[in-house]
């Protein structure tokens, strides 16, 4: 295997059972998704040598299903970023739009299934991580109901919004890996019953008729005009294919990239706590005081991850956590019941998947403001807890173009259908 758009951060074969619905497929794994005997970096320097002591609940899912993990993706590091240029370990390109980035963090995934060096990959999607590198590369993401998928096992960033996902090729592919992963498990409290003996690749089916698409205008109104282009071009697909299409509104929606931060950072700073060179990461000596000790540990931290603990920190720090996260929980459950009543009157929401092509490396390095206001489109989904799948749907001068579709909860079903016809 070579591995000329640094995809890889680890190449390894992990084979798994001789028989099953993935028996003859090569999977890659992001490098936040532990895997037994073999290192998971995150990303970061700071877990450079951790080599897991056990395998993710969707590894195990995978060797039982027989497929072959060939390697662990490249990633943001600990999924803090949209293009795959914040990985300690160096930034993927895009196999699909040579010299931009492959979106992110779960970059090195999309960018694995896109250069054809793995047939379907995991990723992990807190905010958009799934559906935007899926969208940039041109293939497939699935960012599942919250709780389909057992997070036992991945590294936490974000508790309360991240999923692992599928990437694959095409709609029915990545449906069938969903299949493979999803389910209830013990060891994750937040795992439901619904993904039990799914069979969501039957759902593949084309069949639009008599769907209602809602098209929530804040969601399109600040595309890129090549992007729109494409989005409006599948939306005549699909009511060529017998689906109605209607516009609806989120208002809460124009604050969700604001909630979505403050709630991820935060989160992330109480989760990236245990690296303190006592528990995980890098010692950095007791000879001095604890203080120094614990910052020296965190020195192994990029720019971005410190950015975004410090911000987390701020906003839970005593005096202002009233003002800033109790508000963006406030802002979430606003966002969750503007879905539910634009749900009352459609089947599926329909929007571009990112509001641009992919960006040329370096240009968001430069401004991390324009990093997260990209994601607008896709963090809605994360706070609603909803499904969210990301269909290639052609390209602009600048490369791929993706359309998103979101269901209600567990709605896997619905969105796999619509996908498939876009993709027909």
């Amino acid at each position: 295997m070579t591995d000329d758009h640094n995809i890889f951060v680890t190449e390894e074969t992990v084979e798994g059972a001789d028989d099953g619905p993935l028996a003859d497929a090569t999977v890659a794994v992001k490098d936040n998704i532990s895997t037994e005997g073999v290192r998971t970096t995150c990303g970061s320097a700071m877990l450079d040598d951790y080599v897991p002591p056990y395998d993710a609940t969707v590894v195990e899912s995978l060797k039982a299903a027989g497929a072959t993990i060939v390697g662990k993706a490249n990633m943001d590091e600990f999924g803090m970023g949209s293009t795959t240029e914040t990985s300690a370990f160096g930034p993927v390109e895009n196999p699909a739009a040579p010299g931009r980035v492959p979106g992110g963090s779960s970059g090195g995934s999309a960018a694995a299934v896109a250069a054809g060096e793995a047939d379907l990959a995991l990723g992990s999607d807190t905010g958009g991580s799934v559906r935007n590198p899926a969208a940039f590369c041109g293939v497939v993401g699935i960012k599942p109901t919250y709780g389909l998928v057992s997070r036992y096992g991945l590294v936490a960033y974000a508790n309360s919004l991240e999923q692992i996902g599928p990437l694959g090729p095409t709609v029915e592919a990545t449906a069938e890996l969903l299949d493979v992963i999803s389910g209830p498990d013990d060891r994750d409290a937040t795992s439901r019953e619904e993904g039990a003996d799914t069979d969501y690749a039957s759902a593949a089916d084309g069949d639009v008729a008599g769907t209602t698409i809602g098209v929530p205008t804040e969601l399109v109104e600040g595309a890129d005009a090549g992007v729109r282009e494409r989005f409006e071009e599948t939306l005549e697909d699909l009511r060529d294919g017998g689906a109605t299409v209607e516009e609806v509104s989120l208002p809460s929606v124009e604050h969700a990239v604001e909630a979505y931060y403050v709630i991820a950072m935060s989160e992330a700073s109480s989760n990236l706590a245990r690296f303190d060179g006592v528990r995980y990461g890098n010692s950095g000596g007791f000879e001095g005081n604890w203080n120094e000790a614990f910052s020296d540990s965190r020195e192994a931290f990029g720019e971005e991850v410190k950015r975004r603990i410090l911000l987390g920190t701020y906003a839970l720090s005593a005096g202002y956590h009233d003002k800033y996260y109790k508000q963006a929980q406030d802002a979430r459950a606003w966002v969750k019941q503007d879905f539910d009543e634009a749900f009352e009157s459609v089947d599926v929401l329909a929007s571009p998947t990112m509001p641009t092509p992919p960006f040329e490396q370096g240009e968001s390095l430069e401004d991390p403001l324009q990093m997260y206001l990209a994601d607008a489109n896709t963090v809605p989904v994360n706070l609603a807890d909803l499904p969210a799948i990301s269909v290639p749907a052609g390209e602009t001068d600048a490369g791929p173009v993706g359309v998103q579709f979101v269901g209600p909860a567990f709605g896997e079903e619905a969105i796999i259908r619509v996908g498939s016809a876009v993709e027909n």
